[in-house]
């Protein structure tokens, strides 16, 4: 794989944004209505919860880790939806371009536009509802990092359903968040959920970080031991993801399906 190939995707990716201002309002926007609305709310819960309880670091906490998790995956799967919608993926093949170095080019992308939302959510959420990170100290970096991974080894899953089964199928894309996050118990501990889904919950490393965030909001520790099985769960997701992503590509060129991409396509 040569980095200068991979390089090259996230540039194209650089510029779409700096040409367009369309692109990069959405980096803002949503996350600024998410961070004010929670904000509030919190601020609400703590007016009628029993006092000495503060609902900012439980809840708008969540909320902003959350966010982060959103992020990152559809920053990869805008960044692959923009080659679809611009009918510009087979022009990429066309040259020496591996599967390996477009997909890393995709998580720079998405690297670079979730950190500019993980900045604006931290400040915003500072200066305005005294949410303060400081409290987790080290923690916060295996937080991020099981969040990130997870957020790329999704991104990756999405981009290759679009492959497999064409751009309308971007629609069950979108909702991928929505839908694991009642499993990942990102608003209540895993033990709230029905067994089933418990176990389920467990699967999931995102799981692992919010439990690991209300420990510490309550005043106790989070283990390490389960943080390090998140972070090995989620590298695991990745690869599956690169594997399944690599499967389908293989099988849309072979099948002829690449050649007749078309919104059409479901």
């Amino acid at each position: 794989m040569k980095a200068g190939r991979a390089a090259a995707i996230f540039l194209r990716q650089l510029y779409l944004l700096r040409g367009s201002l369309a692109r990069v309002l959405p980096l803002f926007a949503w996350i600024t209505v998410d961070i004010v609305l929670w904000g509030f709310i919190t601020r609400y819960l703590n007016t009628v919860a029993a006092p000495g309880y503060n609902f900012v670091p439980a809840l708008l906490g969540a909320v902003l880790l959350w966010d982060f998790f959103s992020r990152v995956m559809h920053g990869v799967t805008t960044a692959f939806l923009e080659d679809v919608w611009a009918r510009n993926f087979l022009n990429f093949f066309a040259s020496p371009l591996k599967i390996s170095e477009y997909l890393a080019g995709l998580v720079l992308s998405s690297v670079a536009t979730s950190a500019v939302g993980l900045l604006v959510m931290l400040v915003l959420a500072s200066a305005v509802f005294g949410l303060s990170f400081a409290g987790y100290g080290l923690l916060l970096v295996p937080f991020l990092l099981v969040l990130f991974l997870f957020g790329i080894a999704l991104g990756v899953v999405g981009a290759a359903v679009v492959l497999r089964f064409g751009p309308a199928s971007e629609w069950f894309v979108w909702p991928l968040p929505a839908l694991v996050s009642p499993f990942a118990g990102v608003f209540y501990p895993l033990s709230t959920l029905p067994l089933w889904m418990r176990g389920l919950g467990r699967a999931l490393p995102p799981s692992y970080v919010f439990e690991g965030m209300r420990a510490v909001v309550a005043g106790g520790e989070a283990a390490w031991a389960p943080l390090a099985w998140g972070v090995l769960l989620a590298v695991v997701y990745v690869l599956l993801a690169c594997w399944l992503f690599v499967r389908v590509h293989r099988h849309v060129v072979r099948t002829g399906l690449l050649a007749r991409y078309s919104a059409e396509t479901v």
